[in-house]
């Protein structure tokens, strides 16, 4: 992994570069599509990338851990003081945990993923720019799910501006999707506040034919396009008691329903045995006082 081709240069003379670098830049830049702060110190702030190859589906290295490629990266803090180990005596440089940060076209995060045990195992001047390096790194990470980079790139550019954009998704992208819909949450309300009690959303129920594409069409019909209302049971009651988009009591129209009855009909346990998935969001929703209208 670690060879001395990238080492040869010498590590440290990167890391001198990239001080330098830091002391005439500041926080921000074109291109960059990520950010790392450090999870320990709230005041060690890591860098930026431009792209971030194998996060959402990375290859592991001969110990197993996922490994990651960072281009055009500007490190900073904690992750510029590491630089220096790698390459020596094939020593790779543990930076510690973090989070990674999915920017916006205006520098503003989008979502945030936890990652631990942040590795650099090389480290190289990137092409992509004067003062820039090329990390790969090994880390963990166990929410950044395969199919969920496309739909942060939907964000990113504004495209994810339409409803049913969920709807063609197989299985796993769909839980892709609802993952990114929770993680983006805080940016996709940003100014906006819950619903107030009494209004009357629509659910359209055509589409809903599993659990997954269920908390897609609610999550879109009480907060739009890439809206997220839950993604399990304990979730869609959490979003209930308020503070996700829509304060209770508010109505439901359930539109298609006898098509979604159908398709939610998988057993689910409950304390007095067992009820369909569709019986038991009605039972939910009236425990929470959302009046469903079936149609």
């Amino acid at each position: 992994m670690v060879g001395d081709s990238s080492a040869g240069r010498g590590a440290g003379t990167i890391g001198a570069l990239m001080g330098s670098a830091m002391r005439t830049s500041g926080r921000g830049g074109e291109g960059q599509k990520y950010a790392l702060p450090s999870d320990e110190d709230d005041a060690d702030f890591w860098g930026f990338a431009q792209e971030a190859e194998g996060f959402f589906t990375p290859l592991p290295d001969e110990d197993g851990a996922p490994r990651v490629h960072l281009a055009g990266c500007l490190p900073q803090g904690g992750l510029l003081n590491s630089l220096d180990l790698v390459g020596r005596r094939r020593r790779r440089a543990k930076a510690g945990n973090a989070w990674f940060e999915l920017l916006a076209a205006d520098g503003a995060t989008m979502g945030p993923y936890f990652v631990g045990e942040v590795t650099v195992i090389d480290v190289k001047p990137s092409a992509r720019g004067a003062g820039l390096v090329d990390l790969t790194m090994t880390l963990w990470c166990e929410n950044a799910l395969a199919g969920a980079e496309r739909v942060w790139d939907l964000i990113r550019t504004g495209q994810l501006n339409r409803t049913g954009m969920w709807h063609e998704l197989d299985p796993k992208d769909k839980h892709a999707w609802l993952s990114v819909a929770l993680w983006s949450r805080e940016y996709g309300r940003q100014g906006r506040h819950d619903a107030p009690a009494g209004q009357v959303f629509t659910l359209d129920g055509r589409r809903t034919v599993d659990r997954d594409s269920f908390y897609c069409a609610i999550g879109e019909a009480i907060n739009g396009p890439g809206g997220y209302f839950g993604w399990n049971l304990d979730a869609l009651d959490d979003c209930l008691s308020g503070g996700w988009g829509a304060n209770t009591p508010f109505t439901l129209q359930w539109d298609s329903s006898a098509e979604a009855r159908a398709r939610l009909a998988e057993r689910v346990p409950t304390g007095d045995g067992e009820v369909s998935l569709f019986d038991l969001l009605l039972e939910i929703f009236e425990q929470r006082s959302v009046s469903v209208v079936l149609r």
